[in-house]
């Protein structure tokens, strides 16, 4: 059993443009609105890399950034970990156009953009960090991989560690095959020790039996066609500050037993 402290998060999704009102609508202080999210265009990046990325590496860099407001961590203080079941489809799926015709030249911004670490490789440009960062996937226990992963950084390490989770719908005719009806980026800001900004207290276990995700009900049902909203549970429980042990699906007739508190 691993305790960790959440000092921050970001969320972007239809209906949920930010933590904020995110938190809001978790928390059954204002009635969930279903609409289109805002499109991001992060200023952390620089304008050269804001013309390159692709729209997955926009809405990873805004949700990253929100994560740390508001604390008092620095960007570039931050490891990271970025957990995608999918990378960027929409890349993909250009590429595979390309592939389709006879020229078959792949521009070179689509081929580095088409790579599972890109989102992350554009985020250590934005936050000039150095400190190590791990791009996974896990289909669909994506969430659950990436907080295995940032759960044993922020006990081995001394720095705070950014969790992105993330996943754009594909374009047809791949989102026949991979059907993600709804996107959403999620970041969580976590450390070994509280600070003045710490939100809630995880403490994170492996157990045994498989659960189903448990959206919370205010939320489209569509959202559980897309893995990062495993994460939503969760900050359901730090919006509405109490203590709740919240089921996070894994694999292997396992899942995840995350205890939050709020805190202080």
């Amino acid at each position: 059993m691993s305790a960790l402290y959440l000092q921050g998060a970001g969320v972007l999704g239809p209906g949920l443009p930010d933590w904020p009102a995110a938190r809001r609508v978790l928390s059954g202080e204002q009635t969930y609105q279903y609409g289109p999210p805002p499109q991001p265009n992060p200023d952390a990046l620089p304008p050269t890399e804001r013309r390159r990325g692709a729209k997955t590496v926009r809405w990873t860099v805004a949700v990253a950034q929100e994560a740390l407001q508001g604390t008092d961590i620095r960007p570039a203080e931050v490891a990271s970990v970025f957990a995608s079941s999918s990378g960027d489809g929409e890349t993909l799926h250009r590429i595979c156009e390309t592939l389709a015709t006879p020229e078959r030249d792949i521009s070179p911004t689509h081929f580095h953009n088409s790579v599972h670490n890109a989102a992350a490789g554009y985020w250590s440009i934005a936050a000039g960090s150095r400190l190590p960062s791990v791009s996974l996937c896990g289909h669909d226990v994506s969430f659950a991989v990436g907080l295995i992963e940032a759960t044993a950084q922020v006990q081995s390490g001394t720095a705070p560690v950014l969790l992105v989770t993330y996943d754009l719908p594909y374009p047809q005719p791949l989102l026949a095959v991979r059907s993600i009806a709804e996107p959403l980026a999620v970041a969580v800001l976590l450390s070994r020790e509280p600070r003045s900004c710490t939100l809630a207290r995880w403490t994170v276990s492996l157990a045994r039996g498989a659960v189903a995700i448990r959206l919370p009900e205010m939320l489209r049902p569509e959202f559980a066609t897309n893995p990062a909203a495993h994460a939503l549970p969760l900050l359901a429980a730090v919006a509405r500050r109490s203590v709740e042990t919240v089921p996070v699906p894994y694999v292997d007739g396992c899942h995840l037993r995350v205890e939050s508190s709020p805190w202080p």
